[in-house]
């Protein structure tokens, strides 16, 4: 394997990244993180309907 500086290697992978685009793992990120907050916020809120009588 032959040594390859990191600006070459740097290059290569900003090269790559802009031909390829986000693609399905920027949208799994996305919705697992709506759906955390919405579950998240669910948990917090849920606590507060109750009544104390």
């Amino acid at each position: 394997m032959a040594h390859t500086p990191h600006t070459d290697w740097l290059a290569t992978v900003v090269a790559a990244a802009e031909q390829q685009g986000p693609g399905n793992l920027l949208r799994v990120v996305l919705i697992v993180m709506v759906v955390g907050c919405v579950l998240t916020a669910w948990f917090l809120l849920r606590g507060y309907k109750r009544k104390d009588d």
